[in-house]
């Protein structure tokens, strides 16, 4: 649906201001929304005036035909102040690739001294487009070392390495007073130690937040226990501790270090429900009959023991040779949890996959090894008890509120919007422009059911991957709100964060509306009138750990092809553009661009229609999906940037 109104005719242009968040390209061009018109307000950079990508600015029109363009004349506030940077040539060079100058900074700074080749925290003191000066906040480390570029990458996305003081403190407390804790709360809570609890986590965890037990009872129903590490316990409003959560408001994940939400003192310590060490739970006990239909439930705080630690692949491993620890329990779990995910595909939940890879690094941190991640049964066993007891909470504490309304409670919800009718629309002619098909019934809206047929046609495909990667960035953002609609993508009516407390700061909002509803308290919306803003800051936070992971991992991706540079690897063309192709090399899932430049003796166009360059004389035809033999050309770090030639 177009936004434009009527404008002025051509030739005439407004004098008036637009407000909003200047948005810039790695060449330096910036674009601001505007809802005036359907197109964005171009600004060249000599018209930037020191802005900055994120910043709030305003702009002046300057044109209106072919399209609006406009000049920058204040910028209102900036998006972040503190950059990462690598010293070269006496400058400061920062590493988000859309900040457009070298910054001038002195190199000392109190005991501070920066020297050629460090990485380094620089305050932007000024910037009025041409000169950028700014102050020394820290030295990271060598350019280049491996822990002083993943610390980089945290920081760059406002992400602490480190804990300040005081929290430090606390924590220490917390884990000094651990035995004393559990002692008291023996009295108030349910004492769970005796039920055969285990967890199922990466090989490689450090800290887990979940745990279950299964037994059959003598109707020949089941008793399911999700058990959650209880770490609002130790996250109490007005603490340190909590305050630090909220500014993080999670943890991020490396390529092999967890930048934890949490002190370490409780993140792996105290609040981990680590095996033989008695630990505090918030838990969900759900009597279940063999197709995983909820009959009761129930939420306690308790006091566990995790009986046994399996990794994913150990769990799989008993499964698979029916013999082992908990072989009862595994089977039960698993052959629930596969009617509970049956059940939910044909409700129409969406399963995008993953095409994750994880890295085998020597000793200094370089990557020797790329291993793609395969999920496997127990994966999906463990994710279809936490979906259970996210949607099950939610449901719960919803039901109640809606029983008074005049009391105007509150909860926290984790929505999936339905995807853009234009987004959607993109999507359908992509697919179809390689060959697939992807309808609906006429005057009706997609459904999942339709994505999930999509999803089905292309299984095993060698465009797989790459229409699941298009399906899913054709999807609304999952954020967290006070106002329910529900989840698009798991099909789900009600659906909250409770089962990752340890790692997630909404979780634990979760724990606490949860636990005032037990306690017969109930949180009002007046009591916790800041919580759509830490839902706004949580999924900011969310956003940003996340970029942080990928780029942590474009990094590993990018070392690891640098040696490599010369050798020819087979690829998928995943991205079609008017200046090349870009090409996903099968091995390290490692993008990188072909030049238009660099194919072959004709000159190609760019059919949008098609996903495709077309050579003019020849023909030949290069689009979306395709299979390709390319050579490694170039491999820049700074860049985090691949140059392929087709081989």
């Amino acid at each position: 649906m177009s936004r434009a109104r009527e404008l002025p005719k051509k030739g005439d242009v407004p004098k008036k201001k637009i407000v909003g968040i200047l948005q810039l390209t790695r060449s330096g061009r910036g674009f601001l929304p505007w809802e005036e018109h359907t197109e964005d307000i171009e600004i060249r950079k000599e018209d930037l005036r020191g802005a900055l990508n994120g910043d709030e600015v305003a702009v002046e029109l300057t044109a209106l035909f072919p399209r609006p363009k406009g000049k920058i004349v204040q910028v209102i506030s900036r998006a972040k102040t503190e950059f990462v940077a690598t010293i070269k040539g006496g400058k400061a060079i920062p590493a988000d690739q859309k900040f457009y100058a070298p910054i001038h900074v002195p190199l000392n700074a109190e005991d501070l001294q920066a020297n050629e080749g460090d990485k380094v925290l620089i305050r932007l003191e000024s910037f009025d487009g041409t000169e950028a000066h700014g102050s020394l906040v820290g030295i990271i480390g060598r350019a280049g070392e491996h822990r002083a570029e993943m610390n980089a990458i945290v920081i760059e996305h406002g992400f602490s390495t480190t804990f300040p003081v005081e929290v430090a403190l606390e924590a220490q407390r917390i884990e000094a007073a651990h035995a004393e804790t559990i002692q008291k709360e023996l009295q108030v809570r349910r004492d769970c130690r005796d039920l055969d609890i285990m967890t199922i986590d990466p090989v490689d965890a450090k800290d887990f937040d979940d745990a279950l037990h299964v037994r059959t009872l003598e109707n020949g129903t089941f008793e399911v226990g999700v058990h959650i590490a209880d770490a609002s316990y130790y996250c109490r409003p007005g603490t340190a501790i909590d305050d630090e959560a909220k500014r993080r408001g999670t943890s991020v994940y490396l390529v092999d270090a967890t930048i934890p939400m949490l002190p370490h003192e409780i993140s792996a310590g105290v609040a981990s429900l680590k095996p033989d060490e008695d630990r505090l739970a918030f838990s969900a006990f759900f009597t279940l009959d063999s197709k995983g239909h909820v009959l009761e439930k129930k939420f306690e705080k308790t006091v566990i023991r995790s009986k046994k630690r399996f990794s994913y692949e150990a769990a799989q491993a008993v499964l698979d040779a029916q013999d082992g620890p908990y072989l009862k329990e595994l089977n039960t779990l698993l052959s629930i949890a596969t009617e509970m995910r049956t059940r939910r595909s044909q409700e129409g939940a969406i399963d995008f996959g993953d095409n994750e890879v994880r890295f085998e690094l020597d000793a200094q941190g370089k990557p020797i090894r790329v291993i793609r991640k395969k999920r496997i049964d127990t994966n999906w066993l463990i994710e279809e008890f936490m979906l259970l007891a996210n949607r099950e909470v939610s449901l719960y504490v919803s039901k109640l509120a809606e029983k008074v309304p005049e009391k105007n409670l509150i909860f926290l919800y984790r929505i999936h919007d339905e995807p853009k009718a234009d987004r959607i629309e993109e999507l359908a002619t992509f697919v179809r422009a390689i060959g697939y098909e992807f309808g609906r019934e006429k005057q009706k809206k997609y459904s999942t059911k339709d994505i999930q047929k999509l999803l089905k046609q292309v299984e095993g495909k060698p465009e797989e991957h790459l229409i699941r990667t298009a399906t899913l960035r054709s999807m609304a953002k999952a954020i967290y709100s006070t106002k329910n609609i529900g989840h698009f993508g798991l099909s789900f009516e009600y659906y909250t964060h409770f089962t990752s407390p340890i790692r997630r700061y909404p979780d634990m909002l979760a724990h606490r509306i949860l636990e005032s509803h037990l306690d017969g308290k109930p949180i009002t919306r007046t009591e916790f009138s800041n919580l759509e803003k830490l839902c706004l800051e949580a999924s900011a936070a969310e956003a940003k750990a996340v970029d942080a992971e990928r780029e942590s991992i474009r990094y590993k991706q990018v070392e690891y092809m640098l040696p490599k540079i010369g050798q020819t690897f087979e690829g998928t063309i995943s991205g079609v553009t008017e200046w090349g192709l870009y090409v996903e090399e099968d091995e390290s899932a490692a993008e990188g661009l072909v030049r238009v430049s660099t194919i072959g003796n004709d000159f190609y166009n760019f059919v949008q229609r098609e996903y495709a360059l077309v050579g003019q004389r020849n023909k030949k035809k290069y689009a979306l999906g395709d299979r390709v033999r390319i050579k490694l050309v170039n491999a820049d770090l700074s860049a985090r940037q691949l140059d392929f030639e087709l081989a």
